[in-house]
């Protein structure tokens, strides 16, 4: 039996985008719910689990920004937030409160696609059977490689599908430096300044999950030229 669709959640408030979102992502294979807005979805989140959602910045009530930093306290799901062109301390502040990436608008509906397959490649696999487990010691902070689990004093601590597979990285390459560029790459996304800024936001929410001082790393440390590299004990 072949795996079940990946199942969206569309949120705009603009009832024609979200009519042609939902047409174009069903045609290539994907369940899609859709929300009007942020109490809406909400609501469609209460009662279903998603493996993506795709997010307007701009709504009104609560924008995008604001549920996607609610949504974080509770959920490890991928956002992607659709952001006006331009709009750079929008997509920093995105970042920052815990999306996965985003994508400015106006967009070829192939880009987005192109964005959503690149996020779901990035969840860990289920962990296989008799698997022995790999366990990265970070201080009072341990990260098992197999199941891409991070817990801290025995309690775990949600990590984002990017920050998820940005201590994928780090972990195949212990103690060696990893440049943006490269990190860029792995990632799936487009070169350029702009993607090796979003890394650094994406560095800076690691470190406050597994150092003790995030303004100075023990452990994800920059080597100044080269990269970040992550040094277990």
């Amino acid at each position: 039996m072949s795996d079940p669709a990946p199942h969206l959640l569309i949120v705009d408030d603009d009832e024609r985008i979200r009519g042609l979102l939902r047409k174009f992502l069903a045609r290539n294979g994907f369940l899609v719910s859709v929300a009007r807005d942020a109490a809406h979805a909400r609501r469609v989140l209460s009662g279903l689990e998603f493996d993506l959602i795709v997010m307007d910045v701009m709504m009104p009530g609560e924008d995008g920004v604001a549920l996607t930093r609610a949504l974080r306290e509770t959920l490890t799901t991928p956002i992607l937030l659709l952001t006006a062109r331009g709009e750079t301390e929008d997509r920093i502040s995105g970042l920052e409160a815990g999306a996965d990436d985003y994508l400015a608008k106006p967009f070829e509906p192939k880009e987005l696609l192109l964005r959503i397959n690149a996020i779901l490649r990035r969840m860990p696999e289920p962990e296989a059977e008799g698997t022995a487990p790999k366990i990265l010691t970070l201080g009072p902070v341990r990260y098992d490689m197999e199941r891409a689990e991070l817990t801290k004093g025995g309690e775990p601590v949600r990590l984002t599908a990017t920050e998820t597979q940005l201590m994928r990285i780090f972990s195949q390459s212990l103690r060696q430096p990893v440049t943006r560029s490269k990190l860029v790459e792995d990632l799936g996304r487009d070169r350029g300044q702009a993607q090796e800024r979003a890394i650094d936001v994406q560095i800076t929410r690691l470190r406050r999950k597994i150092e003790a001082d995030p303004k100075q790393p023990r452990y994800l440390q920059t080597v100044r030229g080269e990269g970040y590299m992550l040094a277990p004990d």
